[in-house]
């Protein structure tokens, strides 16, 4: 039985290529493209894919953030994250939000076909290297919050807020989407009980984020 898989990205030549890649396979049929997160969902209820490979950097919704209603949409789906990032802060972000697996967009065909394998397999997959960069950001992060209660991504979300930057700004800058450079504002301020703009500029001062 062949593997199901919808294709979701907001470029038709990486669609296309995706496509021929996959269906030069003899176990693995394309049954749907998508240009964007919202239409994902669509075509996974009209094709009942095994897995969908979604692109994270699209127009509107994040890949991340479009994720879960493809979900909802068809539970037992697998989604594959195809990303240009290769920041360890992303392929978490893409796990805890119900990801399978993550591959690079530079990874050789192989490597996407053998990704898409995996998890139709129910094996979780990230690329060995960039897994390895993964645990060893993890537990350089373990250490750091017995210091320091903020990530290194919360870290520079707090230097651009400090320096005045609006969170459309700071998503742009750090590419990620305004929902998440918001959720990331909240975290800091909690964790540093901050409540102003002032009290947040005051700790980026004492702590050399920022010079006065």
């Amino acid at each position: 039985m062949s593997i199901r898989v919808v294709i979701v990205d907001d470029h038709a030549i990486l669609r296309a290529g995706l496509r021929r890649v996959l269906e030069a396979e003899p176990d693995i049929e394309v049954v749907g493209e998508a240009e964007s997160a919202d239409r994902a969902v669509f075509e996974a209820m009209s094709g009942q894919p095994d897995v969908v490979l979604m692109d994270v950097m699209m127009p509107g919704k994040t890949g991340i953030e479009g994720m879960p209603a493809v979900l909802a949409a068809v539970p037992d789906v697998k989604v594959l994250v195809l990303s240009m990032q290769d920041d360890p802060h992303y392929v978490r972000e893409a796990f805890a939000a119900g990801a399978a697996g993550y591959v690079l967009k530079e990874a050789a065909d192989s490597e996407v076909v053998g990704a898409v394998r995996a998890v139709a397999a129910g094996e979780r997959y990230v690329h060995p290297a960039l897994g390895a960069r993964l645990v060893a950001a993890e537990a350089e992060e373990r250490r750091r919050a017995e210091e320091d209660p903020l990530s290194d991504r919360e870290r520079e979300v707090l230097r651009l807020l400090a320096l005045g930057h609006t969170n459309q700004e700071i998503a742009k800058s750090l590419y990620i989407s305004v929902r998440t450079a918001e959720t990331h504002r909240a975290h800091i301020m909690q964790k540093l009980r901050l409540k102003s703009r002032a009290e947040l500029v005051r700790y980026a001062l004492d702590n050399g984020l920022i010079e006065s």
